[in-house]
């Protein structure tokens, strides 16, 4: 881990910790966590009453408006009632952060409010909620040399390019985990445990996106080297939150040590019942098992994804792990992502556009995808490069440069345009030409299950696209396998879980599939399999796919199959 100048006081404007709004109206990072949920986060994490908890520090980095704070003062309060402290001696046992001064109003006021509850008076209790509740930044915050024996929290859900690029900077900087297009709850997970004694427990409520994806890889390499996963509890089937989230959470204990057996829990409803039986039969594993605990004789080693499935599902994983090559290994088939612009409505026109022909290059997108046809909607996109990457000169092309100073205003308010001023009019990939003639097998970001369509060379995929291309595979063949429930079953595996059951096909996730060489499948049925992909017989693909791979069957995994 690098933490450099972490004992140094820096502060940023407020404005650069604007981070927009979701959808739903709220703040983005902002994700409320409903009571008993945290009662069973703080019951992980042994901060119990019956403690003495006047003897550990407790921290919270991201409070939002108080839920975890509030219980664990109401613990604190009973446990120091218990082993005879009195309450302003609890000055030191409890800190939580925030940025936003309305949220440490507001949980200093809860808090005060919950300790006047409980007995304290009236001043003590305002001064141990000031004291407690501070705000900064908890990822700048100066804490050099300060343990916490507890660290609760469901932190911040923000993607860390939504930042200002000064904060960008400065985090990256001290951060390792904050690689790719993280999300900052990797810092706020890298921090936190590097803040724990010995015989410290973190114990958060996140989305579980790191434990699978490229951008969580460095954090997992950091747990597999230094910590222990104590226990995991996988929440896809609930909502633990006040207010709905596409992406899933999981509940998560971790301590210093090497992981050696794991109990991992499934909650089906998350109503405080059935968290309070679960709590009970992961903190005591001798208990009945119900089903809802699997153990985990050992854990995944290096950055290895977090594949948390059934004992069946992740041995059939392995054995097709070890008998074929990923899909890139011949170094003649490729996965990629389509052409972004920064601004769709101006860079994506009709064929009356005026534009001069050679400037438009002809672009499918996935609302262009039905049934495995591509219906011709004749949309173009601008091509601002020329045959060598270069931007071209738009004195050569007058219909285009007056075309584009009439978007001019939208054109110029994208980050690629601020960031390239001299070249304000290009898209922000490049667009290729040469890669519209060539087969590709195009497929959707978001699916229930893998919708392959083969464009035969007529045009450039958009960015709500990926595609794969290849010069050693009869690309019906290679379609029809990457159709299949096999192909399938790899992405369940690796791939990010969405609400309502549908799954991320990223490139990050395509890349993992594997696949047999092309010469190691009998002609008969590269034959059957390339009729079957065309016929969009996916039942009769699923048995051909088997035959391919050299196993009679799969374990049943749930996934909405969306295949026509």
């Amino acid at each position: 881990m690098r933490h450099p100048s972490l004992n140094l006081e820096i502060n940023y404007p407020p404005e650069a910790y604007r981070y927009g709004k979701r959808a739903s109206g709220e703040t983005h990072g902002v994700v409320l966590t409903k009571p008993h949920i945290v009662d069973m986060i703080l019951d992980l994490a042994g901060y119990s009453e019956d403690q003495d908890l006047s003897m550990k520090r407790m921290l919270e980095p991201s409070c939002g408006t108080g839920v975890f704070l509030v219980a664990a003062a109401r613990r604190l309060i009973r446990s120091a009632r218990q082993h005879n402290r009195r309450a302003s001696q609890l000055k030191a046992c409890l800190l939580a952060y925030d940025i936003d001064p309305r949220h440490v109003k507001t949980t200093r006021t809860a808090v005060e409010a919950v300790l006047i509850e409980e007995g304290v008076k009236n001043r003590v209790a305002k001064s141990l909620a000031e004291e407690w509740v501070r705000q900064n930044d908890f990822l700048l915050a100066p804490l050099e040399g300060q343990t916490f024996d507890t660290i609760v929290g469901n932190p911040p859900y923000i993607r860390i390019e939504q930042l200002s690029p000064d904060l960008q900077n400065e985090y990256r900087s001290r951060y390792e985990t904050l690689y790719d297009r993280a999300d900052i709850y990797v810092a706020f997970i890298e921090r936190s445990l590097s803040l724990l004694p010995e015989k410290g427990t973190l114990s958060f409520i996140c989305a579980d996106r790191w434990t699978l994806n490229r951008y969580g890889a460095p954090l997992r390499r950091i747990i597999a080297e230094n910590y222990q996963i104590k226990t995991y509890v996988d929440l896809h089937k609930t909502s633990p939150f006040e207010s709905e989230v596409i992406a899933y959470p999981s509940i998560f204990a971790i301590s210093p040590g090497k992981t050696g057996r794991v109990s991992v829990g499934r909650l089906s409803e998350a109503t405080p019942e059935e968290c309070g039986d679960l709590t009970m039969r992961l903190r005591n594993p001798g208990r009945s098992n119900n089903g809802a605990v699997s153990v985990y004789p050992s854990w995944f080693v290096e950055d290895e994804p977090w594949v948390l499935s059934s004992p069946a599902h992740l041995k059939a994983l392995r054995d097709l792990e070890s008998r074929f090559d990923t899909i890139e290994a011949d170094q003649k088939t490729s996965v990629r992502i389509g052409v972004a612009t920064g601004n769709d409505s101006a860079y994506i026109v009709g064929p009356d556009s005026g534009i001069e022909k050679n400037r438009l290059v002809p672009l499918v997108m996935r609302a262009d995808l039905e049934k495995g046809q591509i219906k011709n909607n004749s949309r173009f996109v601008i091509n601002t490069f020329d045959t060598k990457g270069k931007i071209i000169d738009l004195s050569g092309f007058p219909r285009l440069r007056q075309y584009l100073e009439e978007h001019g205003i939208a054109i110029r308010r994208r980050h690629v345009a601020k960031k390239n001023p001299g070249s304000w009019f290009r898209t922000i990939d490049r667009v290729y030409p040469e890669l519209v003639p060539a087969q590709k097998l195009l497929i959707p970001d978001i699916a229930g299950s893998n919708e392959i369509t083969l464009d035969t060379g007529k045009y450039h995929p958009h960015h709500n696209l990926y595609y794969v291309t290849s010069k050693s595979w009869d690309m019906a063949v290679l379609g029809g396998l990457l159709s299949s429930k096999v192909a399938l079953f790899f992405i369940w595996s690796y791939a990010t879980k969405m609400r309502g059951g549908y799954l991320r096909f990223q490139a990050q996730y395509l890349r993992r599939i594997r696949i047999p060489k092309p010469s190691d499948i009998p002609k008969q049925l590269c034959r059957d399999i390339r009729e079957a992909f065309r016929q969009r017989d996916f039942k009769k693909l699923d048995q051909l796919a088997l035959q391919a791979y050299g196993i009679k069957k799969l374990p049943n995994f749930d996934f909405v199959d969306t295949r026509k």
